[in-house]
């Protein structure tokens, strides 16, 4: 095909590589070999079922965006001075010169003062996760991945032993969906497509756990607008009406959990009245969720991320995913519960992460904890190096990560070499010494598991990569090579370490998948139900969850499932509770750059109750400085009623030169980790707020 001459759009298959869990079966018009057109959800995957979000959907606003990064850039000016502190230079010199501040950081403080630093701008394994080998092979600090899945990982596995669950396709057989935490019609919208089908075909009743009126809420029957950080007291109140009321399903609980006399007592003391002075609510509206969902047995639960994120979160996380286990809806199809299914795919990534090289004993940093590992806190640090370097791939922790006061600190230390490789001049790329321009999704290979749903996907490149791009594997590799790296990964195309991996993991080969567009891996229906048993060794659902074995800071776990008061709690000094919930048109900080999504979203503001507004003296437009003891910024008032008198909502990530004084929503986010295994506290803020 003559390069850029097609018109007639030709249908290729792709998949979207966003940190969602919808990892959507797409179908890309390709204009010509280095463009396309639009970009839709596949119409023959029944997860996808021909549905896409809008940002994808409008995703040739991005690959084509005339701020994309075309060539290898130097910096010559200040830190964040943006692309006209840079000078560009030939793809040699700047691999030479990437290798050279890694291999002097070394030289001087040891490998584990060069820290690579990655999360999830890409979910394809192989330019997602290709930067570990580099990691391993070198010795280098390691990283502990904390930022999205820990909590609410550790929280599942606690309760269930496997980080599997009931198929969501299942929810078009369900009569009750609770969506508890998650607000799909912005951040997975194809559960909404499934959703709709048991409303359309069963009557099915839509409930949704969340501190704020979401387009999701909105959507639903039911809406239980409760206070952040009380969704343990929900959860275990919802127990003690079902057993109460006696839609505890006794026979079941006795063969496939722990179950005994300590907890039935527990329970019991947990009452609506209770919960009620916890969560805000009211107890009529608890007792009315607990009997609709003790009387429907066909009631799925499908668990969100949001109300994870926080220090108590992973006890939260366990006591919601107790309610299946108590009437027993994991016996009837359409039934039972799902956080993720990142359990079922049993991908063998020693070759991808070089894993055969991993020496535990080397240093683990943080990913969450950036900003005080980069500023010298001993706690992260301990005896070890200072980190001197840093190699940053598809993430922007200049905007994303807790503590950004500490993490712009970090950045602008003199004696900190940083590459970043990206697709834009993000705020950490302007931070960089070296900026190498990325390819997209879209030009290059790569395999893609799911979080909610149980396809693997294998694409290839829709179009030509964008001027000088390259890849992340092709970038490791050329790295590698410079430092004296050795392992087999180097040496092979992407394609080879996506056909190897899938040979290691008893999987059909690349060609096969990439031909068919994805393999279902999902496991039996008694599997996915758990009717063979759960995760852990003795089968059951473990109510009393062994939290020693999931982290160190166990002690501060609850013994008992239900309401922990461990969390940034509102007081005199502080008496807002702050949610930094996603925006619905970005994602983490992508899409901010795009036309589409800048003009959907507007600009930040902080929703408020009116009640609220009017004691403060502001009404809608008018700014507000909202703080606490880690700094304050100011932001615009929007009235808004669909959550409680002393919540506050801020929908992010925005950029921080959005805001007026060049701070975002992140200067107010704790890096303290969530016990007992770490984790982001995004969603765990108490604040002040005063007139600006």
């Amino acid at each position: 095909m003559p390069l850029d001459t097609a018109q007639t759009p030709v249908i290729m298959h792709s998949t979207c590589p966003h940190d969602c869990p919808s990892v959507c079966a797409l179908e890309v018009e390709r204009l010509s070999e280095s463009k396309i057109g639009k970009v839709r959800g596949a119409r023959d995957n029944d997860y996808t079922a021909g549905v896409v979000c809008a940002k994808v959907a409008r995703y040739a606003e991005r690959v084509h965006h005339p701020d994309r990064l075309t060539q290898p850039l130097r910096r010559i000016g200040a830190k964040g001075g943006g692309i006209s502190a840079f000078e560009p230079i030939s793809w040699e010199a700047a691999l030479d010169a990437v290798a050279e501040g890694l291999l002097k950081a070394e030289q001087r403080h040891g490998s584990e003062a060069v820290w690579p630093y990655f999360y999830a701008g890409t979910m394809g394994l192989v330019q997602r996760d290709g930067i570990e080998r580099l990691r391993h092979a070198k010795r280098y600090s390691r990283q502990y991945s904390t930022i999205c899945t820990k909590l609410v990982a550790t929280g599942w596995n606690a309760a269930c032993g496997s980080r599997r669950g009931v198929d969501a396709r299942e929810m078009a057989e369900s009569d009750l969906i609770v969506v508890w935490g998650g607000n799909p019609v912005s951040t997975q919208v194809n559960v909404m497509t499934h959703i709709a089908k048991a409303r359309k075909g069963r009557g099915a009743k839509l409930v949704v756990v969340d501190p704020y009126r979401t387009g999701t809420a909105e959507q639903a029957d039911m809406h239980l607008a409760l206070k952040p950080g009380t969704d343990g007291a929900l959860a275990a109140a919802v127990i003690s009406v079902l057993l109460a009321e006696g839609h505890a399903d006794r026979d079941y609980l006795a063969k496939f959990s722990d179950w005994d006399a300590e907890l039935e007592a527990h329970f019991a003391g947990c009452t609506p009245a209770w919960a009620a002075g916890i969560t805000g609510l009211s107890e009529q509206q608890i007792r009315e969720f607990a009997t609709l969902y003790g009387t429907t047995q066909r009631s799925y639960v499908r668990l969100g991320y949001g109300f994870s994120r926080a220090r108590n979160g992973a006890s939260a996380v366990h006591a919601v995913a107790c309610l299946p286990t108590v009437t027993g809806a994991w016996q009837h199809r359409g039934g039972g519960a799902m956080q993720g299914q990142s359990s079922i795919y049993g991908l063998d990534e020693t070759l991808i992460q070089g894993l055969d090289m991993k020496d535990q004993e080397i240093r683990s940093l943080d990913q969450s904890r950036i900003g005080p590992i980069l500023t010298g806190d001993p706690r992260d640090l301990g005896e070890g190096p200072p980190v001197t370097a840093l190699f940053i791939q598809n993430t922007n922790p200049m905007a994303v990560c807790p503590e950004s006061g500490k993490v712009a600190a970090g950045f602008a230390r003199d004696d900190l070499f940083t590459c970043v490789h990206e697709q834009f001049m993000t705020e950490t790329a302007a931070m960089a010494d070296v900026v190498l321009p990325a390819t997209t999704f879209l030009e290059h290979d790569d395999v893609y598991v799911a979080g909610g749903h149980t396809y693997l996907q294998v694409t290839k490149a829709v179009i030509n990569p964008l001027s000088d791009c390259r890849s992340n594997h092709e970038v490791i590799c050329a790295l590698a090579q410079r430092l004296g790296a050795s392992h087999p990964g180097f040496e092979m195309t992407t394609w080879e370490l996506i056909e190897e991996t899938l040979k290691a993991s008893g999987l059909p080969n690349a060609k096969t998948i990439h031909a068919a567009h994805w393999h279902d891996c999902i496991l039996s229906y008694e599997d996915m139900h758990f009717l063979n048993g759960f995760g852990h060794a003795d089968k059951r659902f473990h109510f009393k969850a062994d939290w020693a074995a999931y982290g160190p800071d166990f002690a501060a776990m609850p013994a008992l499932p239900g309401y922990s008061d461990r969390y940034d709690r509102a007081t005199p000094k502080h008496p807002f509770r702050l949610v930094a919930a996603p925006a619905r048109t970005f994602l983490n900080s992508t899409f901010t750059e795009t036309p589409g999504s800048q003009k959907r979203e507007g600009k930040p503001t902080i929703l408020i109750h009116p009640e609220a507004a009017a004691d403060l003296g502001v009404a809608t437009g008018e700014r507000l400085r909202i703080g606490n003891d880690l700094g304050s910024l100011v932001i615009a008032v929007e009235l808004f009623d669909g959550l409680q008198k002393d919540v506050v909502v801020v929908e992010s990530i925005w950029p921080n030169s959005a805001f007026e004084e060049g701070w975002g929503i992140n200067l107010l986010i704790s890096a303290d980790p969530g016990p007992p295994a770490g984790g982001a506290v995004f969603h765990d803020t108490a604040v002040w707020l005063k007139p600006a």
